[in-house]
């Protein structure tokens, strides 16, 4: 009886842990879990990234970096409420509006050398900077019209050629997608204009060759003759004067091709007087 008291196993007390350890136990596993995504996924070159601008405006993007700072893969939010996505295989954006762009990229903007495709099928090729064309490039548009040439927040300004879709084509100087500035401007009936733009409209000096010959060189304004110049009529007459909406108006003189010459008032291409007989003096 007594040795069987002495063998008898005592029982192991049991480790009590409280709700609370549990809790904090797996609150700091997940943090490690966490904290060890996050190296990994940064290591990878994940990050979320963020340029704001002086107009408030912004753009945010989450992915996959070459360098910490350049988007390699991942999506692209504006704060007008458009998204891009870069594909990681081919480092196209694809904006939600189906536009695309495929080439250099800088504080998340399109910069550098590149191509974008617009939604309504126009393209361009060429030198961007703070996401748009600046620089040097060719835009071809939808209709057939190809611009190629300077470009200043977008838009066409300095130098460049302006070719229509029916052959008609401007070749000069822009600014604000305006002509502005010395230019020559031709038909495709063989006529042209050389010279003074203000806003797409034809002001100042310049010289205008017609297709039939004719050609005339002096003031233009609001895209009319109009101030003092020279017509040369294909036919060898000629006429040096005042114009008004293209039309010969004021005083000027007429040479006729035969050496005959009229100086007086014209009223809309038509004479109205001669110029005044000296008067003679009374004796």
């Amino acid at each position: 009886m007594t040795e069987n008291v002495k063998n008898k196993k005592k029982p192991v007390a049991k480790r009590f842990r409280s709700p609370l350890f549990l809790t904090v136990s797996t609150l700091a596993a997940a943090i490690i879990l966490v904290a060890a995504t996050f190296v990994v996924l940064y290591a990878l070159g994940f990050r979320y990234l963020r340029k704001d601008f002086s107009d408030k405006s912004y753009i945010k993007f989450v992915g996959r970096t070459s360098d910490g700072v350049t988007p390699v893969s991942g999506k692209l939010w504006y704060s007008d409420g458009r998204t891009a996505t870069v594909d990681g295989k081919t480092g196209v954006l694809t904006y939600s509006d189906k536009s695309t762009y495929e080439g250099g990229l800088s504080e998340l903007q399109c910069s550098g050398k590149g191509k974008k495709t617009f939604a309504n099928g126009d393209v361009y090729t060429g030198d961007f900077r703070d996401d748009m064309p600046n620089g040097t490039g060719k835009y071809v548009f939808a209709s057939g019209d190809v611009y190629e040439g300077s470009f200043v927040d977008g838009k066409k300004d300095g130098f460049g050629k302006y070719v229509l879709a029916d052959g008609e084509s401007y070749e000069g100087n822009f600014t604000a997608d305006m002509k502005n500035g010395t230019g020559t401007y031709a038909w495709t009936d063989g006529s042209y204009y050389t010279g003074q733009y203000v806003n797409d409209v034809k002001q100042g000096r310049g010289t205008y060759v017609f297709a039939n010959g004719d050609v005339y060189e002096g003031d233009f304004k609001d895209d009319t003759r109009t101030g003092t110049g020279t017509y040369r009529f294909a036919n060898g007459d000629s006429y040096t004067g005042a114009f008004e909406n293209n039309y010969i108006n004021g005083w000027g003189t007429y040479t006729w091709s035969t050496g005959r010459m009229y100086e007086g008032l014209f009223e809309y291409g038509q004479i109205v007087r001669t110029v005044d007989e000296p008067e003679t003096p009374e004796e």
